[in-house]
């Protein structure tokens, strides 16, 4: 399964990075462990639960932490890769270099198929061969790494749930997408 996430970069990481920690230093401070206002401010924003994994356009501010976390995740997207029936891990940091922390506008930060976008310019498109060129696996419609397709077998790909018929490469990573590469 897949999750592509969009933000465009607006300044150098190492001030992204600094706003960011100081941002989470000042949540950190103003936390509480007065129950009664945790639950003022679930109460407040309409809670999540009832979200069932789609956005919140309606609740006020603050809004509280999801509770129903797997299904956001769900509903998001990701990367999942089936080879001979069993699936097969998406690793973590592809697309960061591990002397630096140096990061690709396509990346993943994590092992569950989630790939982020961090794009300088709007607009910029991305593809399912970028991120497999970057992982360093070879992907093609008889291929997938150093597994070929038998006589008979074949690459598919589906996009959210329907099949896609063009190379694999050259699919375009969107926003929410559940994306599924299989041999079979």
């Amino acid at each position: 399964m897949f999750l592509v996430r969009t933000r465009k970069r607006s300044a150098p990481r190492s001030i992204a990075f600094a706003a960011l920690s100081l941002a989470t230093l000042s949540l950190l401070v103003g936390c509480s462990d007065d129950q009664a206002l945790d639950d003022d401010v679930s109460d407040q924003a309409g809670g999540t639960s009832a979200l069932a994994g789609k956005p919140d356009g309606d609740s006020s501010r603050p809004w509280p932490a999801p509770t129903d976390v797997p299904e956001r995740v769900a509903a998001a997207g990701q990367l999942q890769v089936i080879v001979d029936g069993a699936e097969v891990p998406v690793p973590a940091n592809i697309g960061v270099d591990p002397a630096t922390g140096a990061m690709s506008a396509l990346h993943t930060h994590t092992e569950d198929g989630q790939i982020h976008i961090e794009a300088d310019v709007t607009g910029e498109v991305f593809t399912l061969g970028q991120l497999f060129t970057q992982w360093g696996v070879q992907l093609s419609r008889g291929q997938i790494g150093g597994v070929r397709a038998k006589t008979g077998e074949t690459v598919t790909v589906t996009t959210n749930g329907k099949p896609y018929s063009g190379d694999p490469t050259e699919l375009r990573l969107q926003p929410n997408q559940q994306i599924v590469v299989q041999l079979k």
